[in-house]
This record gives C-alpha cells, sequence and structure tokens, in this order.
C-alpha cells in the first residue's frame, strides 16, 4: 500500500509539472518571435523594457517600425530627432537615451572624439582656457571625458560629438551622444596636438 501512494504522488507532482510547463508556452513563443528581429550576442535573453512579451496587450509602449517589427523608442526633446538606426535597429540598449531609460537633463557639451576603443564608451576631449591672474593671461587646458555611445551611431577619432548629462551609468561616465558631426577629412587627424573650443 505503501508503494502504491508513493507511485500516487509520483504521478500527481509530475502533472502539476506539465501544467507549469504548459503555461509557460505562450512566453516561449513569443520570446521566439522576439529573438528574431533583435539581436541576441549575450548569455542572458536580450529584451526592451517597454516591450511586455507574455501579455496580449504588448504595444502599450512600443510601436511598430518601417519593418514591422514592435520597437520602443521616444523623442528625447531638446531639438534632437531620433536616428533612424534607433528606430528601425536590432540593438538592445538599457543605456540609450532613444530606446533605453535614460532621461537627458542638465548641460549639454560638444568636443572632439579621442577614443572610441572600449565597448560602447567613448572618451570626448574639451579644451578651455583658463586665466591666471598673476600674469594677466591665459592658459590652454583640456578635459577628458567618458561618455556612453549608443550603438546607433559610428564614431570615429576626429568627430564632432554633442553629449548630454544623464544619471550615473558606471564609475566615470555620466554623459551619454546625442548627435555626431563626422569629420571631414578622410585622414586620420591627431585630435590631441590641436586645439579647438566649442
Amino acid at each position: 500500500s505503501s508503494s502504491s501512494n508513493r507511485s500516487n504522488s509520483s504521478s500527481g507532482s509530475s502533472s502539476k509539472h506539465r501544467k507549469g510547463r504548459g503555461s509557460s508556452s505562450s512566453s516561449q513563443h513569443f520570446r521566439g518571435r522576439m529573438a528574431d528581429y533583435v539581436d541576441q550576442t549575450q548569455k542572458a535573453f536580450q529584451k526592451q523594457g517597454g516591450i511586455f512579451l507574455a501579455s496580449k496587450n504588448k504595444r502599450v509602449l512600443a510601436k511598430k517600425n518601417k519593418l514591422g517589427n514592435l520597437r520602443y523608442y521616444r523623442n528625447i526633446g531638446l531639438g534632437y530627432k531620433t536616428p533612424d538606426a534607433a528606430i528601425n535597429g536590432t540593438y538592445i540598449d538599457k543605456k540609450c537615451p532613444f530606446t533605453g531609460d535614460v532621461a537627458i537633463r542638465g548641460r549639454i557639451l560638444k568636443g572632439l572624439v579621442v577614443s572610441n576603443k572600449m565597448q560602447r564608451t567613448i572618451i570626448m576631449r574639451r579644451d578651455y582656457l583658463q586665466f591666471v591672474r598673476k600674469y594677466k593671461r591665459y592658459e590652454k587646458r583640456h578635459t577628458n571625458i567618458a561618455c556612453h555611445l549608443s550603438p546607433c551611431f559610428n564614431v570615429k577619432e576626429g568627430d564632432i560629438v554633442t553629449v548630454g548629462q544623464c544619471r550615473p551609468l558606471s564609475k566615470t561616465v555620466r554623459f551619454n551622444v546625442i548627435d555626431v558631426e563626422p569629420c571631414s577629412t578622410q585622414k586620420p587627424v591627431n585630435v590631441k596636438k590641436q586645439f579647438r573650443m566649442f
């Protein structure tokens, strides 16, 4: 009799597990659909926060782009246009000002790109003049600012970028690229030797 009780309990638990698996099939279906038009380059499943995968009302925050895919994007304001790569792209970046959850507020700065070797982060150089009271003259100074670069922009050394202040994204990053002016010359520019004020 004890063996029959054990068999009944095991069959009951297995049926419970089967029910649990069946309920998650809808979310697996939506996951499969989203994986078709989203870059799955990380170990974790990549998805946008504004799209709810397992609910019927998925279009709460997302809109359909030109390709007919659901994509969450927004206008950051301040007269800056949302890039087409952000609207029709397939990348996932939570720190992107156009497709993520980062608000641009505070200072808007312009500077020269010195380095783009990091992943989704650039170093921007800003030159300025500091007045020396003793000699009644100005001296040249510069500062390097680390800025987050969204995948919707292609940036190379020598380009001029406009960055907006946002919440701290890492230990050193407090700015986000919102506009890019490409360098006119094809030759690589020695950006550290020239003094340019914006």
